[in-house]
């Protein structure tokens, strides 16, 4: 596996792997991670892997982060 990039932005944790003829693209956020795994012939060039960090979709995923440590929480009251 190698790592392509990191960095963090609005306190989301993105890390960009090549594996497998993969790319994939971890987004974490304290306890709680999202990975998505893109086909590297779905991407041109690895300048394109910008797309993934737009502001639009980095609202998406931190939805997704506050429903995931809800359901974390919720859980973890419930044990």
């Amino acid at each position: 596996m190698r790592v392509i990039k990191e960095f963090t932005k609005k306190d989301i944790r993105v890390s960009i792997f090549s594996w497998n003829n993969k790319y994939l693209i971890k987004y974490e956020q304290g306890m709680i991670e999202q990975t998505y795994k893109v086909n590297e012939t779905d991407i041109l060039e690895e300048g394109d892997l910008e797309a993934f960090f737009s502001d639009k979709f980095l609202a998406e995923i931190n939805k997704r982060f506050e429903e995931m440590h809800q359901s974390l929480r919720n859980q973890i009251e419930n044990i």
